[in-house]
């Protein structure tokens, strides 16, 4: 049985968390400019702007990342981003327990409610998100053009 675990992000991640991010994108979708930026920026754009990251190690080995991104207008407190598992990982229930965690971290921190943008064509990712409770909202533009399913959740 493998061991998971999830773990704060610290520099020493910076590129499991860019590679990781990176594969799933270029999977399904074209790199963007925002990709970019926060995928090489975790520290700037995410965790100094009041926001968090996870990664889930299996067996040691980062599998997947998510993050938290303090929202500063709206009605969401954080917004669920770069939510992802390694290929060879995929399948085994593995995102949900990524995304339980992520909801815990958002309740430790004192979020009342979520935000994640996604697309109708990953449709495991978000069986995982209703599963976790996400419902489908009309949010504001996104900056990625990928983008075209918008979800909440209340904590």
């Amino acid at each position: 049985m493998a061991t998971v675990r999830f773990v704060p992000y610290t520099p020493a991640h910076r590129q499991a968390w860019y590679d990781l991010n990176e594969e799933w994108i270029s999977q399904y979708f074209t790199m963007e400019a925002s990709d970019y930026h926060v995928l090489e920026d975790p520290e700037g754009t995410i965790i100094d702007q009041g926001g968090h990251i996870l990664i889930m190690e299996v067996d040691g080995i980062p599998a997947g990342t998510g993050g938290l991104l303090k929202m500063t207008s709206g009605k969401y407190d954080y917004e669920l981003v770069k939510m992802c598992i390694a290929p060879s990982q995929r399948g085994r229930g593995l995102g949900y327990q990524l995304g339980l965690a992520l909801l815990d971290l958002g309740r430790s921190v004192g979020a009342r409610s979520l935000y994640l943008e996604s697309n109708d064509r990953l449709a495991p990712a978000l069986e995982v998100y209703r599963k976790l409770g996400f419902k489908d909202v009309a949010g504001a533009p996104s900056p990625y053009a990928r983008c075209n399913v918008q979800m909440g959740v209340q904590l």
